[in-house]
């Protein structure tokens, strides 16, 4: 069906029910991941570790099991309850975030990161393919956009209460406490959320078909288009991951934050900048695919250009206020990529394959991103100090800056492409 002829259904209310429910797992599902990130400084103070444990261990460490473990566990939920296999993943992240908490050692520390992971596999992929089947095609980006505020609400409060939780006890508290409210929001999906109709807005021919588990892999990775818009967003999330695991201990020890002022400031940033990109491209993402399709594509090179020289002055900016500032403009243009290519995978495999072609989706950009950008980030920051070079970490987050220009020309590599597929089958270019 081409874009200009989808009829766009009305949004249910059960469904806007089901969407804030699962942003709200979402929300703690990157409260979880994003703590090690934001307690780093007295992490390290506790625990005796340098930037570059700390690095494997937000990312290499816990990615391995994050971006592996997605893949049998979105095998399985496309074959059984996807609602069961999520309030399952939401309790076993949970309670590995309350382990990190009781950590005595790096090694211990590391366990927990991997529990973490693996519990979180289980979260995402399921929720896009549930969220796809109470959403009609050209409703699916703004729910999607607004899924996606799980990321930097879950931030933005791990900020604001993770920090002040341990300005005020110690960061063990913060694990614990964030730890059991998610058992109880693992309780709270089972009755909330109910299984929906696979399929339910797709053509009839496509539902009912049971594709295997070799059928998906072939079928993604056999798509350029899938694997242009994963190693597309990967780039991006080697820049994201590869910031964001570094950005509070940057700032207090570059910038000269407290605690207590990253707690608030830090958090806000967080809040505006990343809430407005996701709602913005997922809007956009609805209104441009209407007229082309290459808009997937199109939108996030253009925001990854723009957001280029606000990252460059970010990291230079001589005094955290104006780090901050350029630090909005920076999240806000950053996340433009996500809605877009969740929206692009779920709408171009069958409904059979969805979590699965969602969790290879993860896999990629999550292996590249989240397992090598903090990895990257902290062992370069050990190397140029290990050389003598002051402002070790500063130097470390410049050398991210080739990776934008690496994701733009991936994502017009994409558009082009999407372009000539949609002139060859007859629809709107």
């Amino acid at each position: 069906m081409n874009a200009p002829d989808r009829v766009y259904a009305p949004t249910s209310s059960r469904a806007r029910v089901v969407l804030w429910t699962l942003t709200l797992v979402y929300v703690l599902n990157f409260l979880d991941r994003s703590l090690l990130g934001i307690l780093a400084k007295p992490i390290q103070d506790t625990l005796h570790i340098s930037d570059g444990q700390l690095g494997l261990i937000g990312g290499l460490y816990f990615a391995l099991f994050y971006c592996f473990i997605a893949i049998p566990v979105g095998w399985l939920a496309d074959k059984t309850n996807r609602v069961a296999v999520l309030s399952i993943a939401c309790a076993i992240w949970s309670a590995a975030t309350a382990f990190c908490g009781m950590a005595a050692t790096y090694p211990q520390l590391v366990v927990g990161r991997m529990l973490v992971g693996f519990g979180e596999a289980g979260g995402v992929p399921p929720s896009y393919t549930i969220i796809t089947d109470y959403f009609p095609p050209g409703r699916r980006g703004i729910a999607f956009g607004t899924y996606n505020l799980g990321p930097p609400i879950g931030a933005a409060l791990g900020i604001a209460f993770g920090a002040s939780i341990a300005a005020a006890f110690n960061w063990r508290v913060a694990f614990l406490a964030i730890g059991a409210i998610g058992i109880v929001a693992a309780v709270a999906i089972r009755v909330i959320v109910r299984e929906p109709e696979r399929g339910a807005f797709d053509e009839s021919a496509s539902k009912g078909v049971q594709s295997s588990f070799w059928d998906t892999m072939k079928t993604f990775f056999s798509s350029p288009t899938l694997l242009l818009i994963s190693l597309g967003s990967g780039a991006t999330q080697f820049i994201t991951y590869g910031l964001g695991n570094f950005t509070s201990l940057f700032l207090m020890r570059e910038k000269g934050m407290t605690l207590q002022q990253v707690a608030i400031w830090y958090a806000l940033v967080v809040a505006v900048g990343m809430s407005a990109g996701m709602l913005v491209s997922g809007r956009a993402i609805d209104r441009f695919t209407r007229k082309s399709k290459s808009a997937y594509a199109s939108i996030p090179a253009l925001s990854l250009t723009i957001a280029l020289p606000f990252y460059v002055g970010f990291v230079w900016a001589p005094g955290w206020q104006l780090a901050l500032w350029l630090l909005t403009a920076v999240m806000a243009l950053n996340y433009f990529y996500l809605s877009s290519a969740i929206a692009l995978v779920q709408e171009e495999v069958r409904p059979d394959q969805r979590v699965m072609a969602g969790a290879l989706l993860l896999l990629i950009m999550n292996f590249i991103g989240l397992g090598l950008g903090p990895t990257y980030v902290g062992e370069a920051s050990d190397a140029f100090a290990a050389h003598g070079i002051a402002h070790s970490l500063q130097v470390a987050l410049y050398t991210l800056t080739p990776f934008y220009v690496i994701a733009v020309c991936l994502f017009l590599w994409l558009a082009r492409r999407l372009r000539a597929e949609t002139a060859v089958n007859g629809g709107a270019a």
